[in-house]
């Protein structure tokens, strides 16, 4: 095997050659991204939501953050009778924290459920424009106190990894992958809701490239209210269409031909059982529950030709949780690598930590060179080896602005 094992502040790291070719020069890629209005999505950004401010909380009272998960999160799907015009919420979804925090320490308490219970409504409020988190859903606490051991590691001078565990990540993204988050980007920007107010903001994105065709299948949750009727939905649809089209083709550069599928499950013959519509804009009013860890990796998507992890991020707490701090930080190691070292097309980086070690001392560090044509690997090696290690170096800083809510993590 023709790789560079670098032992450094008793880090173990290896650099080797990656056994894939480029992800563009690949046959077939499947991209999916679920937008900020899926059930799946509502749960990683709300629980990502409150473990920042329990962080902040934590910080605030005993200057340092306490042992806590909320990574268990479930939303329960409402009832709803949606229709042309406007239909009415008859059930409110239900929204379930999970997992452990610290509600105690030292004789001061932490009101760790009304904390939660904050943060996901300021979310709803800021990205759901229709939802009421005072009419349209149910708020349940489930979050317990945390075990003695585990509350306990926090209080110690050097803070162990809490699982043996491996994060992932890679640089840069494809085309298809970059596409596929503009594209619901768009559709949930302010610029395309003025003009298309309908759309809602439960969008689902699947790419699907052969060669240098893309075709992205899209599911939009149109909002009953601004739909006046059958012939309206389907014109309205075809014109989101053609906007989203047109979105595409000025921000790719290396396809041939792009097509783009909306609401393929429509029926023009069904009336209104033959459209995509929904009283407040998201599938969990009626139809989908969601869960934290089910939906998009922590880059903002699901990639499927690509290396990674199964590690749910939303919600973990960014002291010692590997399932999180690794599998963020694995992305920007391999960002760093991709941008600084000359003649690496594509990095994939692994972090693999022992549970109990300290998180800036992985069990082993490795990163797969793509390299360009003509590129040596001799000479490249040397530069990504550095980064890691520099990288692992400044972990604490990375993990304060992890507690901060800097890194997107779905």
């Amino acid at each position: 095997m023709e790789a560079q094992l670098k032992m450094s502040h008793t880090r173990n790291i290896i650099i080797d050659r990656a056994p894939d070719a480029p992800m563009e020069e690949q046959p077939i890629e499947l991209v999916e991204r679920k937008g900020t209005g899926h059930p799946d999505t509502i749960c990683d950004s709300i629980m990502e939501a409150v473990c920042v401010e329990l962080c902040r909380e934590y910080n605030r009272i005993f200057g340092h953050i306490c042992h806590h998960n909320i990574d268990k999160g479930l939303l329960v799907a409402g009832r709803s009778l949606p229709k042309t015009g406007g239909g009415e919420m008859v059930e409110p979804m239900r929204l379930i924290f999970g997992d452990r925090a610290t509600y105690s320490y030292k004789g001061r308490l932490v009101p760790v459920g009304d904390i939660a219970e904050a943060a996901a409504r300021g979310w709803i409020r800021q990205n759901l424009r229709f939802v009421d988190p005072d009419r349209h859903i149910l708020f349940q606490n489930e979050i317990k106190p945390g075990s003695a051991e585990l509350t306990d590691a926090f209080a110690r001078k050097v803070i162990g990894a809490n699982d043996t565990s491996v994060g992932v990540g890679y640089a840069p993204l494809s085309e298809t992958e970059r596409l596929v988050i503009a594209a619901e980007g768009h559709l949930n920007s302010p610029v395309l809701k003025a003009l298309f107010p309908e759309v809602g903001e439960d969008i689902k994105i699947m790419g699907y490239r052969f060669g240098r065709s893309l075709r992205l299948t899209v599911a939009i949750a149109f909002v009953d209210r601004y739909v006046q009727g059958s012939n309206m939905y389907f014109e309205r649809k075809s014109a989101i269409q053609d906007e989203l089209l047109t979105f595409i083709k000025k921000e790719s550069r290396l396809l041939d031909s792009i097509d783009i599928d909306i609401n393929t499950l429509d029926d023009p013959s069904r009336g209104e059982g033959g459209m995509y519509l929904t009283v407040l804009g998201t599938s969990a009013e009626g139809a989908d529950c969601g869960q934290v860890g089910r939906g998009n990796r922590v880059n903002g998507i699901i990639p499927f030709n690509r290396h990674q992890t199964t590690e749910a991020a939303a919600g973990k707490n960014p002291v010692n949780h590997v399932g999180k701090i690794y599998n963020i930080l694995s992305h920007q190691i391999a960002a760093r690598i991709h941008r600084e070292t000359e003649g690496v097309r594509e990095a994939v980086v692994y972090l693999c930590s022992q549970i109990g070690n300290p998180v800036d001392r992985p069990l082993v560090a490795s990163a797969q060179l793509v390299l360009a044509p003509g590129a040596d690997f001799a000479s490249c090696r040397k530069q990504p080896a550095d980064i890691i290690d520099s990288e692992l170096e400044d972990i604490q800083q990375f993990i304060t602005s992890l507690a901060e809510g800097k890194y997107r993590v779905c």
